[in-house]
């Protein structure tokens, strides 16, 4: 088993400069950065005279959990990634630590990350997972780096909902294609907590088929520069936004307008017409159904206490609608489910 240990530093000509009048223990306190990629190294051993690290990298290796770097506390760079790590480990005195890649490992579970307190870079994309499996983000972790993470890169992960992320709230870039993502309103409600979002790549997920899926996603995320590898053009995103705040305010108009037509015209007495209506006035669905209502109120109050049976009072007002109808230009089948719905 390959091991990484003061000594394989001490045989390695790529870390070790001899400088000269500097023993080998001082000079293993002026090293900053490590370079052990592509090594076959299965285990980190003791490296606590690397007081000043700051840059580590480890990956392409075999190893499998992360262990003695509780002396790092300067460290600013981590690379371990396509290693076979299941856990995220002893990571808690790298407080320090800004980027950190962990991609093409086995970690099924995101967490142990709490003091991490500013980490910028959390990549994390294509864990081989087992089948039916997905990548897990714990919500506590999340909401620790909710004031510093600006790049999360989930890439190939079996992911189907980000709901939980949406507490990163300074997030700039966000990579999560080749997942499962599908509920194009799940995102957009998401994004709305991301406006500091300049990247994003979604490519090769289910929700990309949605129709207006750029559209959407371009007019929900007002900075968004790059999606899915493209460029976003300004105009072309002002005229989406135009078009779309055209299309709510008129939505919004023809709301009011049916809602005023609803009681814009008062019911007369004998229920034949709306108030003021002439021959071949065309009433709307709304004023006659209103229309019905307070007749239906006003009947059933004048039937209590009274011989009169309930079937008297349906058939007097069947009748009193297809007056109503004679009078006003109601289609058969509106006219036929109004008098249904309210009989």
């Amino acid at each position: 088993m390959v091991r990484l240990t003061i000594d394989l530093i001490a045989k390695s000509r790529s870390n070790f400069k001899k400088i000269r009048g500097l023993s080998f223990p001082e000079y293993l306190k002026t090293l900053t950065h490590l370079h052990f990629s592509s090594s076959s190294i299965e285990d980190i051993g003791d490296l606590s005279m690397c007081r000043n690290l700051t840059v580590l990298y480890l990956y392409d290796n075999q190893i499998t959990h992360i262990s003695n770097l509780g002396f790092a506390s300067n460290l600013t760079h981590l690379y371990m990634q396509n290693n076979n790590i299941t856990h995220i480990d002893n990571l808690a005195n790298l407080q320090k630590l800004s980027k950190l890649y962990l991609g093409g490992n086995e970690i099924a579970v995101v967490e142990g990350l709490e003091t991490l307190c500013e980490l910028k870079e959390l990549h994390l994309e294509n864990q081989r997972l087992a089948p039916g499996e997905k990548l897990l983000l714990d919500p506590m972790t999340l909401l620790s780096l909710a004031e510093s993470l600006c790049v999360l890169n989930i890439n190939n992960n079996n992911i189907d909902e980000i709901r939980d992320l949406s507490v990163l709230k300074e997030l700039q870039h966000f990579y999560a294609a080749d997942n499962r993502l599908y509920d194009m309103e799940e995102l957009e409600d998401v994004f709305y907590h991301w406006p500091r979002l300049l990247q994003m790549d979604l490519s090769g997920n289910p929700v990309c088929k949605k129709k207006k899926y750029r559209d959407r996603l371009i007019t929900a995320v007002r900075n968004l520069e790059v999606l899915d590898g493209k460029e976003i053009n300004e105009l072309n995103r002002q005229f989406l936004i135009n078009w779309k705040a055209s299309k709510e305010a008129k939505k919004n108009k023809n709301n009011t307008h049916l809602m005023a037509g609803s009681f814009s015209c008062p019911v007369t007495n004998d229920f034949n017409v709306c108030h003021g209506a002439r021959p071949g006035h065309i009433c709307s669905h709304a004023n006659v159904g209103a229309a019905a209502v307070s007749q239906v109120t006003k009947m059933k109050d004048s039937y209590r206490g009274t011989s009169r049976s309930w079937s008297g009072l349906v058939t007097h007002l069947q009748s009193s609608l297809r007056q109503t109808y004679k009078s006003t230009k109601i289609s058969t089948h509106a006219g036929r489910t109004l008098l249904l719905a309210v009989v």
